[in-house]
């Protein structure tokens, strides 16, 4: 197993932790709206093969946020920054969930400059058909199950849940409500400049996502010039949770091309 270590690094007036594991090309790795545990199967089995880094989202478990912050955009820009600073060039991008719409953000302001782009159950579009379910009207245990196809793999991953879970859950839905209320959880501007993305692209669902319609996904692999749709079968919209041998044996293929 990939040995990890933990990070904090500073971007202006932003303290950011990380962890980072493995060896190889470089993939950064943005996690859900509801956060991340820090192990996960699925980064593990990435770090086999690459040098994974996987930022905490400033304010998203956490009490201290940037007050500025009013965007996913910003995310992408602060991301953009950290690479630099890590010294990292041609990083591919793995974006689950609310972390999908800040890689597509991330690849869209700088079109060249990735090797290859993942969007898993990603947020930041308008779906064609259907909503991306609100999460202010259930909560935030609910909103944390809904992410989950079987129950079984919810306790697998968060156990009984702590009364720790319960406020870093507030935190994070506070942050979302922070930078992605107006309109909820997409960008009007995104879809229109996914089209410059020159990374080979690889959009992932899972067959039962009940946050983030499937006709999202569609549109995002119809929108960037070089990308392929996928499903995994027996999955809700946290596939990497879910169904991580099944999601590693799609990406980890897909980012080891030249």
């Amino acid at each position: 197993m990939a040995g990890w270590n933990e990070q904090t690094v500073e971007l202006g007036d932003v303290k950011l932790a990380l962890r980072r594991g493995g060896r190889g090309r470089p993939v950064l790795v943005l996690h859900h709206d509801i956060g991340t545990p820090e192990q996960l199967p699925f980064y593990d089995a990435l770090a086999d093969q690459f040098d994974v880094i996987v930022p905490n989202h400033p304010g998203y478990g956490s009490p201290e946020r940037p007050q500025w912050m009013r965007h996913p955009r910003d995310l992408a820009a602060l991301y953009q920054w950290l690479l630099a600073d890590l010294g990292i060039e041609r990083a591919s991008l793995v974006g689950l969930g609310f972390g999908g719409w800040v890689a597509a953000e991330m690849a869209a302001l700088a079109p060249r400059d990735f090797h290859r782009l993942v969007l898993v159950g990603a947020m930041g579009v308008k779906p064609p058909e259907g909503d991306i379910f609100d999460q202010a009207i259930v909560s935030y245990i609910d909103y944390a199950k809904a992410g989950f196809h079987d129950p079984v793999a919810f306790t697998r991953v968060y156990g009984d849940v702590s009364t720790d879970q319960l406020v870093a859950w507030d935190l994070c839905r506070e942050m979302s409500f922070r930078i992605a209320w107006k309109p909820y959880m997409y960008s009007q501007t995104l879809p229109h400049l996914l089209g410059g993305v020159r990374a080979p692209a690889l959009v992932v669902w899972g067959e039962h996502d009940a946050i983030v319609p499937k006709s999202a996904g569609v549109l995002y692999a119809g929108s960037l010039r070089d990308a392929r749709f996928e499903t995994v079968a027996d999955a809700g919209h946290c596939v990497d949770m879910e169904q991580p041998e099944a999601l590693a044996r799609l990406v980890t293929p897909f980012i080891a091309q030249n």
